[in-house]
């Protein structure tokens, strides 16, 4: 079935799948229940409730098949109909507690059970898209597009936290592909090593960390020395902060978070380094030392001739984020130099 046509009829089961259970089945019972003797009852509900029940059920387990739902764009299509049929566990139950009633609830199971499936089967397609992007990396070391996708579809996955956490504690264990070694390996533990870790935990750190490798490919791109680690920094710093706002940072833990806070500004201090390494060590080691005009004017022509040089290359990067945008502000880092500004420190000529 094309997508076009079975998309309407998952749509038009969801809106009506609770009320059928809700109210239509459940008010049939308690009409029955008034109406008829116990026995008598419970012949007329089967009658009139079992095979709209069967019906009702066997749809989404018939979705769940459908190679159309398995890929990652489908994703919450499936946790909608995972929910509504998890959600109805209760009812489920209580409606058809009969033993005459073992098919529908059996087919009630099944439906929640291949659906499952499905989501675990997309969230590992999921995985596989990103690990083959080959997107190219933005020229002004800005957050990357897939960073922005991965990112806002895991936070989209973690509102559905609690049935998304059941659906990869129910399936096994997630059959994790060697990555390559990248800035990012010394990080691959951080939720493993936690005792309290949960399987969901895991897994969305594993994502990330899938991510990350994806990036630091992207990051060998650039033919600038500082531009890869302000790359780094800025997508880092997205993700980090996608995380801290959403019930991902409830998810993977506030250890994971710190942990990556830090490799921020590990990544900030490799560019601040590397970027402007020239312009400082062109200023006087101890600047509070008097020194002759003939080394000021040295000086000056140094600074200005290696600022010109990191302007030029740097003008056109980028730092989204306005608080690490401050932080790395060159200004900054020479407001405390003596020599800066305090000129009357240069001695006059003898």
């Amino acid at each position: 079935m094309e997508w076009l046509v079975l998309e309407p009829k998952i749509k038009r089961w969801l809106r009506v799948v609770k009320f059928a259970v809700k109210t239509l089945l459940q008010g049939e019972k308690i009409l029955c229940e008034i109406v008829f003797s116990e026995k008598v009852a419970e012949s007329c509900f089967l009658d009139i409730s079992c095979d709209a029940a069967l019906n009702i059920f066997s749809f989404p387990e018939n979705v769940a098949k459908c190679k159309k739902l398995l890929s990652p764009e489908k994703m919450f299509i499936a946790l909608d109909i995972y929910e509504a049929v998890a959600d109805l566990s209760p009812e489920i139950e209580s409606l058809f507690a009969s033993k005459f009633f073992t098919a529908v609830r059996a087919q009630a199971n099944a439906a929640r059970v291949k659906t499952g499936e499905a989501v675990r089967t997309i969230l590992g397609q999921f995985e596989a898209a990103i690990q083959k992007d080959s997107s190219k990396s933005p020229v002004a070391g800005g957050v990357h597009p897939l960073t922005r996708y991965v990112m806002n579809y895991l936070v989209f996955l973690s509102d559905y936290s609690v049935h998304i956490s059941t659906i990869v504690a129910d399936g096994p264990a997630n059959p994790q592909t060697p990555l390559p070694e990248t800035e990012f390996s010394s990080l691959t533990t951080v939720v493993e090593e936690d005792p309290s870790a949960t399987p969901i935990s895991r897994r969305l750190a594993w994502l990330i960390l899938v991510l990350f490798s994806n990036l630091d490919g992207k990051a060998a791109q650039y033919n600038n020395a500082a531009l890869p680690y302000l790359f780094l920094a800025n997508n880092l710093n997205y993700v980090v902060y996608k995380v801290q706002n959403s019930n991902l940072g409830l998810l993977i833990g506030s250890n994971w978070i710190r942990k990556h806070e830090a490799k921020v500004k590990q990544y900030l201090a490799k560019y601040e380094k590397l970027g402007w390494s020239k312009i400082l060590s062109s200023l006087p080691e101890n600047p509070t030392e008097e020194i002759s005009p003939k080394e000021v004017k040295e000086c000056f022509k140094k600074f200005n001739s290696y600022f010109q040089e990191a302007y030029k290359q740097q003008c056109s990067w980028v730092i989204p984020d306005p608080k690490i945008r401050e932080s790395v502000k060159l200004s900054e880092k020479l407001s405390g130099l003596d020599f800066v500004d305090k000129p009357e420190s240069i001695s006059e000529p003898v």
